[in-house]
């Protein structure tokens, strides 16, 4: 089996861990999973974690990368896999059982010609999508989805401020929030990241920890300690900072006081369920919205585009061709 997988792991050049080559097939962990034949995956974060060590013990390498897919059932139905794999015996939200891993976490991912999922994680592909587009939800579409609409509660016209305009996160929730009717506002540090979240459908873009013309409902929040005390005073009164994420470092000041004075509510969260997923396929397909993909590469380059990725430099997701 053709695959992208990580042999080795260096906190400080993650890539050189990573191999692109062959795999035996490892079938079925447990009764009740199904293969699915991959058509596209798309890389994240996550991939590049994984090389680095963390969250993937060395003792379980070699592993499968990828966490996103979109393929093919042996009966021909064209799903999405959802990544959010339970303990056998958990029910209810699955991002909730303290037991749940990712794909690429303890069982194979995506990156690879087949990938074995419970029958339970698929969704059917809505043929409105492209494999491309599909290939982008499972990771920072869905959670972008349940930031905006589960974590935040965000309604049409309320104002949402995304930190981080660029990220994989915040461009899905910039996307998504304009489809819903909310009222985007992005930060960023460059002039080219804010102008590329204008063209996607900001309201407005600021220079990161820039004053606001107002407070704002909710912050979606993935960067972490270098705008976390702004955007705990973006907020309004009683307003939700929805928290997903700390690339730039997870020990900001906590800033109690102005939490319970404020009434402010954090409300952390992490990808998402199954039912959300069909949700945001719902959405895309009656909104028209889709998914920004910056690039689509064979699988023999996913070394590149992860390269890419680490350096920053991407404009929305990547998407990785397995059929060709």
């Amino acid at each position: 089996m053709r695959c992208a997988y990580a042999l080795t792991q260096d906190p400080e050049n993650p890539l050189a861990g990573l191999r692109v080559g062959e795999l035996p097939d490892p079938g079925a962990p447990a009764p009740g999973w199904v293969p699915v034949t991959v058509r596209t995956a798309s890389l994240n974060h996550h991939d590049l974690f994984s090389l680095r060590g963390v969250g993937l013990p060395a003792e379980r390498l070699p592993m499968v990368l990828g966490t996103d897919a979109a393929g093919v059932l042996e009966d021909g139905t064209e799903v999405i896999v959802h990544a959010v794999i339970t303990s056998p015996a958990w029910a209810g939200d699955e991002t909730l059982d303290p037991r749940r891993t990712l794909l690429s976490d303890l069982h194979p991912g995506t990156l690879a010609e087949r990938v074995w999922v419970p029958a339970g994680n698929i969704v059917p592909k809505d043929p409105d999508l492209s494999w491309e587009e599909a290939a982008c939800l499972p990771t920072a579409y869905m959670t972008a989805y349940r930031m905006l609409f589960d974590a935040a509660a965000l309604r049409p016209g309320s104002t949402v401020l995304i930190q981080g305009a660029g990220g994989g996160v915040a461009t899905a929730a910039t996307v998504l929030g304009r489809a819903a009717g909310l009222r985007v506002w992005v930060t960023s540090r460059t002039e080219a990241k804010r102008a590329r979240a204008l063209q996607l459908g900001a309201h407005a873009a600021f220079e990161t920890g820039a004053r606001l013309p107002e407070q704002v409902d909710a912050v979606v929040e993935t960067v972490g300690e270098a705008t976390w005390s702004h955007s705990l005073m973006a907020l309004r009164p009683g307003g939700t900072v929805a928290l997903a994420g700390a690339t730039s470092g997870a020990m900001p000041p906590a800033e109690l006081s102005r939490i319970f004075f404020r009434s402010l509510r954090v409300a952390g969260t992490t990808m998402g369920t199954l039912a959300q997923l069909a949700a945001l396929q719902r959405m895309l397909v009656a909104t028209g919205a889709r998914p920004v993909v910056d690039s689509v590469v064979p699988l023999d380059r996913v070394g590149d585009a992860l390269g890419r990725m680490d350096a920053g430099d991407v404009a929305g997701k990547i998407a990785v061709r397995l059929d060709g």
